[in-house]
C-alpha cells in the first residue's frame, strides 16, 4: 500500500463501485443478501463504506452480479486490501471507534465548512484549552486518555499547516464559545491569539456568530461539511452525538445543510469584523489576569 491511500476513503470509494454494480444490475440489497446467505444491513453497511470490507466479500459479491473481467475483480479485491489498512489514527481507535472514522474522512477531505455553538473547533485549538476541554467534558477519564485525546486532536491539526495541500477551512463559530471560560482567562486568552493568527492564514475563513444574531437555522447544533478533491467522493455532512455520530451523504441531506451554512454565514461576523471581536476579547481575558 503507498503512503497516499487512505483505507476510510478507499473503503468508501469501493462501497460506491460496488453499490453501482448492483444498481447497474437492477438488484437489490435484500436480493443480494439472500443469495449470499447475509443480512441486508451487511451489505449496506459495506455500501456505505461504514463495515471493513475483505477481498472474499468482494468477489463473492463479483460473482453474484455476474462480473467476468477479471482485471476489474482483482481492481476491487485490491481496494478492498487497501482499505483494510490502518491510517495513522487507527493506534487511537479504542478511544473512539465512531471517531477514527471521522479522522479518516478529515484527512482526505479538501475543505471543511464548520458551525460550532458550545466550543472553539478542535483545528483551531491550542494544547491547554484541549486538555481543559477534554478533561472537563470527560470527567471519568484518566489523564493519559486526556492526553492521547489532546495529542490526536493536535496531529489532526497539521493539516492547517500542508505546504502542498493546506486543508480549507471555514468556521462560524458562536460567540458562546468564544466567552465559554474553558480553563481560565489565561488559557482563553491564548486561545484567543490562535483563533486570530489562524484567521489571517490565505485558507482558513472565520466568523463569529454574535448573540445580536439570535435565531439562526443552527440553532439545534453542531455539524460539519466535509467535501473531497475526487468527484466520485460524495459530499459529507458530520453530526456528532454523545453516544453516536451520524453520517449523511444523501443529495437532500448535503443540500439542506449547505443552504444552513450559507444563511449562517450571512448572518455571522465578517471576517474582518471577527478580528476585531477578538480583539475586545483578548482585552477582557487580559484584565481579568490582573
Amino acid at each position: 500500500m503507498t503512503g497516499n491511500v487512505n483505507p476510510t476513503v478507499r473503503r468508501r470509494r469501493l462501497g460506491q463501485e460496488l453499490r453501482r454494480l448492483r444498481e447497474d444490475r437492477n438488484m437489490t440489497a435484500e436480493g443480494v443478501a439472500e443469495r449470499l446467505l447475509v443480512s441486508q444491513s451487511k451489505i449496506s453497511r459495506l455500501e456505505n463504506g461504514r463495515r471493513s470490507i475483505s477481498p472474499r466479500d468482494v468477489r463473492d459479491l463479483c460473482e453474484v452480479y455476474g462480473i467476468e473481467d477479471k482485471k476489474l475483480v482483482e481492481s476491487l479485491m485490491q481496494m478492498a486490501r487497501e482499505s483494510r489498512q490502518q491510517g495513522w489514527w487507527h493506534a487511537f481507535a479504542e478511544l473512539s471507534p465512531t471517531y477514527s472514522v471521522y479522522i479518516g474522512l478529515e484527512t482526505d477531505a479538501s475543505s471543511l465548512r464548520v458551525y460550532e455553538p458550545q466550543v472553539v473547533p478542535g483545528l483551531l485549538q491550542t494544547q491547554e484549552y484541549a486538555t481543559a476541554l477534554i478533561s472537563g467534558a470527560l470527567p471519568e477519564v484518566g489523564p493519559d486518555e486526556v492526553n492521547s485525546r489532546v495529542q490526536v486532536r493536535l496531529r489532526r491539526q497539521q493539516r492547517l499547516y500542508d505546504e502542498r495541500t493546506p486543508l480549507r477551512l471555514w468556521a462560524v463559530v458562536d460567540e458562546a464559545a468564544l466567552r465559554r471560560q474553558v480553563g481560565g482567562p489565561s488559557t482563553m486568552l491564548e486561545q484567543i491569539h490562535r483563533l486570530t493568527e489562524c484567521s489571517r492564514l490565505p485558507h482558513v475563513t472565520l466568523q463569529v456568530l454574535p448573540f445580536s444574531a439570535g435565531a439562526h437555522p443552527a440553532v439545534n447544533g453542531q455539524y460539519t461539511i466535509l467535501e473531497f478533491p475526487e468527484a466520485s467522493d460524495s459530499t459529507v455532512i458530520y453530526l456528532e452525538g454523545g453516544t453516536n455520530d451520524f453520517y449523511l451523504e444523501k443529495p437532500h441531506d448535503v443540500q439542506h445543510y449547505s443552504v444552513m451554512y450559507e444563511h449562517l454565514r450571512a448572518q455571522a461576523l465578517s471576517p474582518e469584523q471577527t478580528r476585531g471581536v477578538l480583539g475586545q476579547l483578548a482585552q477582557e481575558y487580559r484584565s481579568a489576569l490582573r
